[in-house]
């Protein structure tokens, strides 16, 4: 078969990291393969897909060398974070301008336009809406978009569907396979379920970024799982097989409560978010989930006080009107970890607004530890993997002892071991009577971990199910403690 992409003996620096990421590494892609690559976070997935489109040193500046490298010479990319590959302010003028570089004419393009936003599930009132005014989903679904308008021979795909929701994942696998069945496929996912059956070649690497495989799925899943397993690498039955590990607490406090009455969040005038009447207690673990756009990023956004809300919302009896009334009580975990970013180093982000004492030195090393970022703890925050910045976001949490933790896709992006790890953390602060509110698109996390769930439509909570697993945890937690 014929390469169409590839790379011989490739090294790879980051500034400021003492070992090499790559050490002659080599790849060669042939025409029409569909290949996924996998590893934990950070052992270089994202870092090869830029180097391999070129974009790795041409425009992102980072020290490699190489002794051949073959760069298509029609490619499109979907990055993890879709925020980065936009260039227009507007959904239709950002492929307006993907169309006009292709010559499309001018008559043709609403059309065009409002097929490529169909095929990727991206439906809107009025193209000409504002980017930032979409959700995380929606936003990755239009540059999906705007790479299907490219009709490019390669392309490569960094978690694509990261902040898409579970239906909306199966269309754009779907979509993708459709679309590009003849095309050169090399993505980078964790959730695999929904594209073992597209890739015929799988390559993973080791947490050092060495080639641990290289076939088919069933040759990689057959002789490799156990190394798989022991390096955190997801794979089919990883949430069966995994097993919490019980946790102890020294103190299980009841008494905090979040009350919400006709209580609305706006965004642009416009009502994102509406809740009748509920009320939350310390200890309850609450899973948000619902389509892209359904309004849960907006919820959080107006508990924070982040958008402008109406209505009664309460915490331990107390009038909640404006950001201030929350300082130190709630705690938000952006979707996107960059938005929180303060500091210059991975350390001081996590220390950040606390005394400096020895108590919060010592914990600060134990999360950083745990999430495997002590590492990096020298690190500026935008040095990291994207992976690693969201492990890092949620690492700020757990020092700030927050009475409601509000967390947006805190696992997206994460191999299976700190995916559990970022888990039990949570289920830690739940023990101790902290409030979790968690957007999630991973029913896994329902099922293990959630103590109720609700469900979001139309920007209204319709389903607030109670899952009674609060009880149950605490008596294995405390059997466990009794042997």
């Amino acid at each position: 078969m014929t390469s169409i992409t590839s790379v011989k003996n490739l090294r790879l620096k980051f500034p400021g990291e003492s070992e090499m990421l790559f050490k002659d590494l080599s790849l060669s892609f042939n025409r029409g393969e569909k290949v996924l690559l996998l590893g934990t976070s950070g052992c270089g997935k994202s870092t090869l897909l830029q180097v391999l489109s070129g974009l790795v040193p041409r425009t992102i500046d980072i020290p490699m060398k190489c002794e051949e490298i073959q760069i298509p010479d029609q490619w499109g990319f979907v990055f993890q974070d879709p925020d980065t590959q936009f260039c227009m302010p507007y959904v239709d003028e950002e492929l307006a301008f993907v169309l006009e570089n292709l010559e499309v004419p001018r008559e043709e393009m609403e059309s065009k336009i409002c097929s490529l936003l169909k095929e990727v599930g991206l439906e809107l009132d009025n193209i000409h809406t504002p980017i930032q005014h979409l959700s995380g989903g929606m936003k990755q679904r239009l540059a999906i978009a705007s790479v299907l308008a490219l009709e490019p021979d390669v392309i490569f795909l960094d978690e694509p569907t990261a902040f898409i929701d579970e239906k909306g994942t199966e269309q754009i696998w779907e979509t993708v396979k459709r679309i590009w069945k003849d095309k050169t496929l090399i993505i980078v996912e964790h959730k695999i379920d929904k594209i073992l059956d597209i890739a015929d070649r799988l390559i993973v690497f080791t947490p050092d970024g060495e080639v641990l495989a290289d076939g088919n799925t069933s040759m990689v899943f057959t002789h490799y799982k156990e190394k798989i397993k022991e390096y955190g690498i997801w794979y089919p039955g990883a949430w069966t097989e995994y097993k919490r590990n019980p946790i102890a607490v020294n103190k299980i406090e009841y008494q905090n409560a979040l009350k919400l009455q006709n209580f609305k969040g706006y965004q642009n005038r416009e009502i994102k978010i509406e809740v009748d009447d509920i009320v939350v207690q310390s200890g309850e673990w609450i899973t948000i989930m619902g389509e892209n756009g359904a309004g849960k990023s907006s919820l959080l956004l107006a508990l924070m006080q982040l958008i402008k809300t109406s209505g009664i919302y309460l915490l331990n009896e107390k009038r909640i009107q404006k950001t201030k009334d929350i300082s130190g009580q709630v705690y938000l975990v952006f979707q996107n970890p960059e938005y929180q970013f303060l500091t210059h180093s991975v350390f001081d982000e996590v220390t950040y607004g606390l005394q400096n004492e020895p108590e919060i030195e010592t914990n600060a090393k134990e999360i950083l530890s745990s999430l495997e970022l002590m590492s990096k703890k020298d690190q500026h925050p935008y040095h990291l993997s994207v992976g690693q910045k969201r492990r890092l976001s949620v690492a700020t949490a757990f020092l700030q002892k927050p009475i409601i933790l509000l967390l947006d896709e805190p696992t997206f992006g994460q191999d299976s071991i700190n995916t559990f790890e970022i888990l039990e953390w949570i289920e830690k602060e739940r023990q101790k009577g902290t409030i979790i509110l968690m957007v999630t698109h991973d029913r896994h996390i329902t099922d293990q971990f959630a103590t109720r769930l609700w469900e979001v439509q139309n920007g209204k909570i319709v389903t607030d199910h109670q899952l009674n697993k609060s009880t149950k945890v605490e008596k294995e937690i405390l059997h466990e403690l009794i042997i």
